[in-house]
């Protein structure tokens, strides 16, 4: 019968990360969350039979958090029901003042702070590369794994940082993913669980080099079809069974937050009303993220239905805000509003002055403010 492991692989869990564009309810509810993350992991590797829990980095946001953040989280990793081994990485390198050395009286936990090869049970090993500073100036993965010989026993390697050039900048601490895959190869290790990207994925070639993602969500997927890109695929952890050079890989989703970018063309009030309506839909509202980019051109009432409906859903959201680089409503009035204004003397005259800017495209936001308070102003009266 053919050995196999089956461990739960995460990183990026970033307690204490916060999001300037999230009010303090709302960061208390995302903090909250990303702790209970832990809790989550636990309940996924008992539910699958998992014998340890891997975090390839990151597991803290930065080595300086507040003392309740950092009492909870240790709570949480005290109370997972298998042993975890936690990999220092770029966000919570192992330096003077790092927050793993707390977790020494932690019997269950094993800060990967060496290159040691660590033995799970016999047959089974697992070995790290930790961040022992915040920047790396060497290929870390290559460096533990080069004094390594091929074994017939299965083991796991644990690293953080990209495997995959993103720019043209040459990095001395890119990860080479050719050099992992002759390691993979000879069986040196089985599989190569990695932390840094948010996204869960693949890369290379073999099918063992995963990016577990971020349990929570921590950044926007953009929606617009010509801007798709961000965190694609986060909350979710690995379930990994592994056999000597062969791993199988499953997703598990775990994570509560939805980060997203959203782009409508506006002209119409059926388009208003679709976009109101996208919004509507979500279905935890206090742990959705939405930034969106509107063009367009519209009428007044357009615009107000669209101004009161935003308005009334802003409070709901976890953050509902504008994104102003994408963003280009044009107010064209028409002919039959502003007849039916109920305006005269000097205000009917700026109402005019403020129409023909903008609808001639040379107004200011606060003339677009100005006119749509007039306008409903006028309604109310």
């Amino acid at each position: 019968m053919t050995e196999t492991i089956k461990f739960l692989h995460s990183s990026d869990l970033q307690i204490g990360m916060t999001r300037w564009f999230l009010s303090p309810e709302a960061q208390a509810r995302f903090d909250d969350d990303r702790i209970r993350s832990i809790e989550r992991m636990g309940e996924v590797a008992r539910h699958h039979d998992c014998q340890f829990i891997v975090v390839a980095g990151d597991v803290f946001e930065h080595n300086s958090l507040h003392q309740r953040t950092t009492g909870r989280a240790l709570d949480a990793l005290r109370a997972l029901p298998v042993p975890v081994y936690l990999l220092p990485g770029n966000h919570d390198p192992l330096t003077a003042d790092s927050i793993f050395y707390r977790l020494s009286d932690i019997d269950t936990v094993t800060v990967l702070k060496d290159t040691t090869v660590h033995e799970i049970r016999p047959g089974v090993e697992l070995v790290g590369a930790p961040l022992l500073n915040k920047t790396a100036t060497t290929d870390l993965v290559r460096a533990a794994l080069e004094p390594l010989e091929p074994t017939g026993a299965i083991r796991i390697a644990v690293g953080h940082g990209q495997a995959q050039a993103h720019t043209t900048d040459v990095r001395p601490d890119l990860i080479d993913l050719s050099y992992v895959e002759s390691r993979l190869g000879d069986g040196t290790i089985d599989y190569l669980a990695l932390g840094d990207t948010h996204s869960a994925e693949p890369v290379g070639t073999t099918g063992r080099v995963w990016f577990s993602g971020a349990p929570e969500t921590t950044d926007f997927h953009d929606l617009d079809p010509a801007r798709v890109g961000g965190e694609i695929n986060s909350g979710n952890v690995l379930v990994v069974t592994a056999a000597k050079g062969e791993v199988e890989v499953e997703q598990v989703r775990i994570g509560h937050w939805v980060f997203e970018a959203l782009h409508r063309n506006i002209t119409s009030d059926e388009d208003v009303e679709e976009f109101l309506s996208t919004l509507r839909a979500y279905p935890d509202k206090s742990r959705t993220v939405i930034k969106y980019g509107l063009t367009g051109t519209i009428t007044l009432e357009q615009n107000r239905t669209l101004e009161e409906g935003l308005a009334d859903l802003e409070d709901v959201f976890a953050s509902l805000k504008p994104r102003d680089r994408t963003t280009d409503l044009v107010l064209e009035p028409g002919d039959e509003e502003l007849s039916n204004l109920a305006v005269t003397g000097y205000a009917a005259e700026a109402l005019r002055e403020l129409t023909d800017a903008v609808t001639e495209g040379l107004s200011s936001q606060t003339d677009r403010d100005a006119l749509n308070l007039m306008f409903r102003l006028s309604r109310e009266n």
